[in-house]
């Protein structure tokens, strides 16, 4: 039998592609394909994105001399081909799992991870950062990003730029435009981009116009530079990516980000040419898979094998959608803004529905809340769902632009919590604590799908802002069609007892239920509480609970350093109560990726965790209780 050596089996580094034909980089980019579809399909994570960059990834890498050189990804959702060619191509089946390979760049996993990524937008602004460390210190190498267009609806990208162009350091950005972030781009870059795709009479204009020029005999060479001179009169009509250059980026494209050896020989010009400079490389998201290049919206990732639900359950993402398309349809002044995250949000349905009411505003979370301030400023009902990580990057709109004018805006905190296999960049653990201390805000949390509905409906009651939080993954599909609207402020009591309470917010309800059932067996009477809101607190239960039981837990999927605990701990001490509370939650450590059971036995928030913990603070209790009597 005949083996065949795979190229890929022979890199251990990115300096084993200088000695490769092109021929053999194409090779090498279809066995990368292979290899990132065998996985993925087996592990999850990102597919489309990763199949599209494969290329660009290697034309870098076979100019640039990484790790002395950087490169820097925007986002990480293409940085699989970069992990497989830099000595982790032998744990690269650990992709996603716990204590393997993370989905995204990270410094600690590899010196050739030159800056950790997983949020849009950042990549020029930190490449900008190495380049002023570099020109400081007197160093020499390049910096080089990948930067998605989706990046370019961030703002954040062009203020990195703005400062690139005032600097005029050496600074190459790889524009990867393959037409999508997750969801299609929107927007006016969106339909820039496209232009410069598309348009062939400008993609060849300065390059014929500077060959017609210089074929005047004599004068042809001095009328090019005059022209040059007059660039910013001629610009307009003869340079494609007039924008970019207007920013002081010299600009190279569109060209075929496909092309391995176009690619590098515009990577050569670009960094002997010195200064900002931006490359147009045009891809196809999934390419080389044909499931993925038909339809790459759904399969940017790709969920592990194995993880289908059954029929009698529905995410949260799809109950939110669902509310809010039913209660839109009634209300023509219910409004839903997503950034860049339409099925990611469960908001599809409505936009497919309500396609007037619906507007996606791209990677641009700043801009969703304000603009949904200013919509409830002007008389609608907006509602801005955003995933709980990404809204962290809205906090100055939230507390400024909403709360401070106490403004009818509802944010709906979609993966709330432990989020998986997507990692720490991911986690939506922060939102309880960061939110709680700003003044106005009514902030809820739903135990299922039921009571996700019916907050849904109390917001839009509400005439001020309000936030729900609510986590990744399935519930119980509602078993009443209809809602009601909550007391604010008021929690339940889902089950009585004497001896501890067990005061959870959210996804950790059920968990405490369970806990209350080992305990019974354990001979432990324990009360349930669903908080339902983290804001304001039902303070009137949670006396009357510490007053009866005597010792309390508390127990959320959110940093246990100023989150809900630390609410409940507020109310005893604001009351004058003395009693044993624990407070459980994750802790203050970046939570890695893994599958969310997994992970969830990390930070010990299980069932088996909280009967634990209750088990020893009712100890604690009774040992306090004696020592009373005895004084």
């Amino acid at each position: 039998m005949t083996w065949v050596v795979r190229i890929l089996d022979t890199i251990d580094s990115p300096a084993d592609l200088r000695g490769l034909s092109v021929q053999d980089l194409q090779q090498l980019a279809a066995e990368i394909r292979d290899e990132i579809v065998r996985t993925v399909k087996r592990t999850g994570g990102h597919l489309g994105a990763n199949l599209g960059a494969v290329e660009i990834i290697l034309a870098v890498h076979s100019v640039i001399d990484s790790p002395r050189d950087k490169l820097i990804f925007d986002v990480g959702h293409q940085a699989y081909p970069h992990k497989l060619i830099t000595g982790r191509r032998e744990q690269f089946g650990t992709l996603r799992q716990l204590h393997g390979l993370s989905g995204f760049p990270r410094m600690s996993e590899s010196p050739h991870d030159a800056f950790g990524t997983g949020h849009a937008g950042t990549s020029i602004s930190a490449a900008l950062g190495y380049c002023v460390a570099r020109d400081a210190l007197g160093e020499q190498y390049k910096v080089v990003t990948i930067t998605g267009d989706g990046a370019l609806t961030s703002g954040m990208s062009f203020e990195a730029m703005n400062h690139a162009g005032e600097l005029k350091t050496d600074l190459v950005v790889v524009l990867n435009d393959n037409k999508m972030s997750i969801a299609p781009n929107v927007g006016a870059m969106s339909n820039y981009l496209t232009q410069l795709r598309t348009d062939p009479t400008v993609h060849r204009a300065k390059e014929e116009l500077e060959r017609l020029i210089g074929r005047i005999p004599a004068i042809g060479g001095q009328m090019w530079k005059a022209a040059e001179k007059l660039k910013d009169t001629l610009r307009s009509l003869v340079v494609p990516g007039a924008l970019f250059e207007e920013m002081g980026f010299t600009y190279y494209g569109p060209i075929d980000g496909h092309d391995i050896a176009m690619m590098q020989r515009v990577l050569r010009e670009a960094i002997s040419r010195g200064g900002p400079v931006l490359i147009h490389a045009v891809t196809e998201k999934g390419k080389g898979y044909a499931p993925a290049e038909k339809d790459p919206g759904r399969l940017h990732a790709l969920k592990p094998a194995n993880s289908c639900s059954p029929s009698s359950v529905i995410t949260y993402s799809e109950v939110f959608g669902q509310t809010v398309l039913e209660l839109a349809r009634k209300d023509q002044r219910i409004v839903a803004i997503t950034a860049a995250m339409p099925e990611g949000t469960g908001l599809d349905v409505f936009a497919a529905e309500l396609p007037e009411q619906f507007f996606d505003v791209g990677i641009a979370e700043q801009h969703a809340v304000t603009v949904a301030a200013g919509m409830a400023a002007g008389g609608l009902r907006p509602v801005c769902a955003i995933y709980s990580t990404f809204m962290q990057r809205a906090y100055d709109q939230i507390l400024h632009d909403v709360c401070m004018q106490n403004l009818p805006v509802v944010l709906c905190l979609d993966r709330g919590g432990l989020v998986g296999d997507d990692g720490p960049t991911h986690h939506g653990v922060y939102d309880l604590s960061f939110l709680r201390s700003i003044p106005n805000l009514v902030i809820m949390a739903p135990k299922d799908g039921q009571e996700l509905r019916n907050m849904i409906y109390t917001a839009m009651m509400h005439p001020g802002p309000t936030a729900i939080r609510y986590p990744r993954g399935t519930t119980h599909i509602p078993s009443d069609d209809q809602w009601h609207a909550l007391q604010i402020g008021k929690g339940r009591l889902l089950r009585t007892g004497e001896q501890v309470g067990i005061v959870a917010i959210g996804s950790m309800v059920d968990s405490a239920l369970k806990a209350a059932e080992l305990l019974a067996v354990r001979g432990i009477d324990a009360a349930v509480m669903d908080a339902r809101f983290v804001k304001p607190i039902d303070e009137d239960l949670i006396v009357t609970l510490a007053q009866s039981c005597g010792c309390l837990v508390t127990v959320e999927e959110n940093a246990v350093i100023g989150g809900f605990g630390s609410a409940v701990l507020e109310t005893l001490a604001k009351h004058g109560l003395t009693v044993p509370v624990r407070c459980m939650g994750v802790p203050d450590i970046y939570v890695e990726h893994g599958a969310t059971e997994k992970l969830l036995e990390l930070v010990g928030l299980t069932p088996e965790d909280i009967a634990s913990t209750a088990e020893q603070v009712v100890s604690r209790a009774d040992v306090w209780k004696n020592s009373a009597v005895i004084r």
